[in-house]
């Protein structure tokens, strides 16, 4: 008996949900499919460079999964990078929970939010350290 799958919790839905190469006509190119819970381990490990097991807890999966989640998003990009194909970012098995992370200053203490993709902060607002953490509440 194979076991349902769990929804993956997503944290950001950006406007942009298809990436072609530059120069190559549509009519031309091969595509293939990034799921949106692939996008969203990319985001968080990559970009949030979150690690695989503050990644699983974020998207509400096992380290493990997370990992699996993020092996074949990689794989993904890799083939669409190195042989020139279009990437769709569509499906998956997902639930949209966008939510603030939270930051605080090793240096100074100043605790802060931000919105969802924007990345890791470089330094912290107050005082520019760039001691900053994720803030777990």
């Amino acid at each position: 008996m194979v076991r349902p799958l769990i929804s993956r919790r997503v944290g950001y839905k950006p406007e942009v949900s298809y990436f072609k190469p530059r120069g190559i006509p549509m009519f031309d190119l091969l595509e293939v499919c990034l799921t949106v819970d692939e996008r969203e381990a990319i985001r968080l490990a990559d970009l949030e460079g979150l690690s695989h097991e503050q990644g699983g807890q974020e998207m509400g999966v096992s380290r493990a999964t997370f990992g699996r989640i993020l092996r074949n998003a990689r794989k993904t990009v890799a083939d669409a990078i190195i042989n020139g194909k279009a990437i769709s970012v569509q499906g998956g098995h997902y639930e949209m929970v966008i939510t603030e992370r939270l930051f605080c200053c090793g240096a100074c203490g100043h605790k802060w939010s931000e919105v969802p993709g924007t990345g890791r902060p470089e330094g912290c607002p107050s005082c520019e350290s760039a001691e900053v953490e994720r803030h777990t509440t």
